[in-house]
Formats: C-alpha cells, sequence, structure tokens
C-alpha cells in the first residue's frame, strides 16, 4: 500500500494526495462514463464546456472511453484520438480543464464484440478474441437512438493481436500530444481486453487462450506498449474482474484479479517505476449498471475481494461503482481505496466536489439523456448550488 497521503493523519475523502508526480487536492475522481456528444468522433465546444464544469483545483478528471482506431466504437458519437483532427480537438478541453487546475487522463478505449457493423468502417463486422455474440440480454446504440442485438464478431487472428497493441500505443502517444496528464487503459466491463482475459468469454486455443497466464497476455503487452510509449507514471490500468457486464463472466474473478495485480507490479519492479494507478470497479456497479433496481451481491464477498487486490497493489488504488458520499468518506478512511471515482452524481453535479464537502443536496440525474446527442439537455445544463460568496 502506497505511503502517498500528504501527512500521517487519518486520510479523508477531501484530504490531498500525491498521485505520482501529480499532486492532487482531494480524492474524489470524475470516473469515465460515455456521453455521445462528440459528434462524427471529434470532440467539440460541447466537451470543453462540459468538462471544464467538473473540473476543481487540484481535481482529477478521467475522460470517457476514447476510440484508439475506427474499428473501436461500441456507441455513435464517441470520441477519438487515433487522428490528427481528433488530437487537435481534444487540446481544447485539456485546455480548458488545465486552465482550472485540474488533472486528466484519457481512457483508451476499444469496445472488441460490444459493436455493431453500423458503428464500424465500411460495415464490417466488430473484432473480439471471439466470434460468440454477446447475449440477447443486452442492446446496442444505434445510430438512430434505437437498440439492435450484437452481432457475431469476427475472431482476431493470432497475427492480428500486434497490430491491435500498436493502436493503443499510438492512442498513448497521441493522447500526449494532445496535452493530457496520462492515459487510463480500459481493461474492463465486457469490452476488448476484458473478452481476451474472462474465460467466460475467451475459448481460444493459441497463446491467448486457455490459460490464466495465456488471458493475462494481452492485456500485459498492451500495458508494456503503453508504458514504453508515455511512461509508466502517466498510464493507469482499469479492470472489473467481478463484473459481469456484456456477458462478461469469469469462473474466479478473485485469481483472476490477482494475475493482473502480480504482473503489473512486476512490470512496475521491472520499468523502476510505479503505475499512475490502478482502478478497479465494485461488483455492486452491476446492480447499477442498466436500472436503478438491480440487486447486489454479497456485500461480505465484494469487501472480501476489493481488499484483498487493493493489499495485493503496489500503488495508487482507485475504486469506482455506485459510491455515495458516505461510501467514499469510508473507502478512504478506512484504507480501501486512495482515490474515489464517481460517475452518474457527476453527471447531474457538475460542482460534486462542492456539493460533497458541504453534505449538500444533488440533482437528480436524468438517465434518458445519459446518450442523446444533445450539446446541452442532459449534458452541461444541470445546475451549480447558488451559495452566498462567504461559503465558496
Amino acid at each position: 500500500m502506497a505511503e502517498t497521503t500528504m501527512d500521517r493523519a487519518t486520510p479523508s475523502l477531501f484530504s490531498p494526495y500525491k498521485m505520482g508526480e501529480l499532486q492532487l487536492s482531494h480524492r474524489v475522481v470524475l470516473a469515465p462514463m460515455t456521453r455521445c456528444r462528440a459528434l462524427n468522433n471529434v470532440p467539440n465546444s460541447a466537451l470543453v464546456e462540459y468538462y471544464s464544469q467538473r473540473a476543481t483545483n487540484g481535481g482529477f478528471l478521467i475522460t470517457e472511453g476514447t476510440m484508439i482506431s475506427p474499428t473501436a466504437a461500441g456507441f455513435p458519437h464517441v470520441p477519438g484520438i487515433f487522428n490528427k483532427e481528433q488530437v487537435e480537438a481534444w487540446k481544447h478541453v485539456v485546455g480548458a480543464v488545465h486552465a482550472k487546475g485540474a488533472v486528466i487522463f484519457c481512457q483508451l478505449w476499444h469496445v472488441g464484440r460490444a459493436s455493431h457493423p453500423a458503428l464500424q468502417p465500411g460495415g464490417i463486422a466488430p473484432i473480439s478474441s471471439t466470434d460468440k455474440p454477446i447475449s440477447k440480454r443486452w442492446r446496442v446504440l444505434m445510430p438512430d437512438g434505437s437498440h439492435e442485438i450484437y452481432p457475431n464478431p469476427r475472431k482476431l487472428d493470432t497475427s492480428e493481436v500486434p497490430e491491435l497493441v500498436q493502436h493503443y500505443r499510438q492512442a498513448a502517444i497521441n493522447a500526449i500530444e494532445a496535452g493530457f496528464d496520462g492515459v487510463e487503459i480500459h481493461g474492463a466491463h465486457g469490452y476488448l481486453i476484458d473478452q481476451f482475459m474472462k474465460d467466460g468469454i475467451n475459448e481460444r486455443t493459441d497463446e491467448y487462450g486457455g490459460s490464466l497466464e495465456n488471458r493475462c497476455k494481452f492485456i500485459m503487452q498492451v500495458v508494456e506498449a503503453v508504458v514504453s510509449a508515455v511512461g509508466a507514471d502517466r498510464v493507469g490500468v482499469r479492470i472489473s474482474p467481478a463484473i459481469d457486464h456484456l456477458d462478461a463472466m469469469d469462473s474466479n474473478p478473485l485469481s483472476l484479479g490477482l494475475a493482473v495485480i502480480e504482473r503489473l507490479n512486476k512490470l512496475q519492479t521491472d520499468c523502476g517505476s510505479r503505475l499512475a494507478y490502478l482502478h478497479v470497479t465494485q461488483p455492486r456497479y452491476t446492480a447499477y449498471g442498466q436500472t436503478e433496481a438491480g440487486r447486489h451481491g454479497s456485500a461480505d464477498e465484494e469487501a472480501r475481494m476489493m481488499r484483498t487486490w487493493r493489499r495485493a497493489y503496489q500503488g495508487t488504488f482507485i475504486c469506482s461503482g455506485g459510491f455515495t458520499r458516505q461510501l467514499g468518506i469510508e473507502a478512504v478512511a478506512d484504507g480501501d481505496a486512495d482515490l474515489v471515482a464517481y460517475g452518474r452524481l457527476f453527471i447531474s453535479n457538475p460542482d460534486l466536489v462542492q456539493r460533497l464537502k458541504l453534505n449538500a443536496p444533488l440533482n437528480k440525474y436524468v438517465r434518458a439523456t445519459f446518450y442523446t446527442h444533445d450539446p446541452v439537455v442532459g449534458y452541461t445544463d444541470y445546475p451549480f448550488l447558488d451559495l452566498p460568496k462567504s461559503r465558496l
């Protein structure tokens, strides 16, 4: 567990934290969230306003999932980081966030099979570790706002995997060129990297399938390539071993998480520098992922897994998934997390950090506008606290 707090007192959700060379003034993080406002996959002025609204001096923001290549999209109008136009557009977002004194990482994303030919270049089939489709329990959001079942993906040949690794590497280089302070590799929630890791999806018989060692190979190749390009201290990794989002199930999530952590720890030792952080989604995320009425799993089992992973990882540990103010305070005070990422509450409360500090009432979010394309409604129009200047 990293000795990185600013003082020896019991840390608070609102106390400073040093993440590598980055000095944070509090531990409330903007979680990465798909919002579908980047028309034609290019960040625009709406994204500038959205992220700058949620930036605080010394705060930490992680962008929505950002496409590493033209085949990476799983939603309409998500931003990319694979061409010059996108890089130049992101500079305006990063500049606005930095002007508020905040730190921002770009989440590198490829959805794999969680896509549709309508979202793919030339109408091709999505690519994956497998040729099995996501079950009919789930639906993909189409460009016209309708929902369809997920199609059969195309199983990647072994020889094709290294090219994907290079797409992550180049996207990281592009993100640094755009001014980001670092990148987060999205290895969670049933997307491409998770499709390689989870034995409920990956049925490959080559060097990327079968054993735990083989199933961890792709994520580690990606991490190593990105670290070699931009430096370990600019790289965060997100995993969700216990999440079954998009059918991403594993027979032994505890062991899978430990296997990834063991390899990340070794990488840090070998390169002589720690990663920026490990970001792990709480199992309860699934209960809230599609509806407000989902059932939680066993709280004791969840806590045991998360604490085991927390103790095993040698560095900054971020938790996310269904956190309230009280749960966030407890997670930091109990040593279960260094930083806590908030998603839906940050959508409807651009000044969430201030509201949590004051224990002020929170705006309710409107789920129906999460993935619409309107540049204002449900995006930048949630109200801020109206406080006397003496309380600001």
